[in-house]
């Protein structure tokens, strides 16, 4: 199984959300993940979204974007029918040498303390848990 991994270009959009429906990622299609939202960020230079392709289809994507000292990577999915392949590994290490690219060296990722699956599957990646620190946010609207 030969995993490619491609960047997103203009008109992947359905392509991106029907991966996040079908992989059971929530989105926000009236705010920060409508159509003209996504698109704007991908024209931005710290932003990137990479898909996962076998054989031409599309069987997952991540979002990685910096502020040009620490990377994030976020929204990771991968079909049900293709996890634990190795796909998400192969995706996370992608987005990790862009931001090396980029010069970044800090890598960290953002994951609700429910899903274990992705806790464990980050932790396999060397990632490392990060106690003491408590995110808060602020939302112009709930759409954000």
């Amino acid at each position: 199984m030969k995993i490619q991994i491609t960047n997103y270009k203009s008109g992947d959009y359905h392509t991106l959300i029907k991966l996040w429906e079908e992989g059971g990622l929530p989105y926000k299609p009236l705010g920060r993940d409508s159509r003209e939202s996504i698109e704007k960020e991908v024209k931005n230079n710290c932003n990137k979204f990479l898909f996962a392709q076998i054989e031409g289809q599309y069987v997952g994507s991540v979002l990685v974007t910096h502020d040009g000292r620490k990377g994030w990577i976020n929204r990771v999915v991968v079909l049900p029918e293709y996890q634990h392949k190795g796909i998400a590994r192969k995706l996370v290490e992608s987005a990790e040498n862009w931001l090396k690219q980029q010069g970044i060296r800090i890598f960290a990722c953002l994951i609700e303390d429910y899903n274990d699956e992705s806790i464990d599957a980050f932790k396999k990646m060397g990632y490392i848990p990060f106690e003491g620190i408590r995110y808060l946010t602020k939302r112009v609207n709930p759409d954000i």
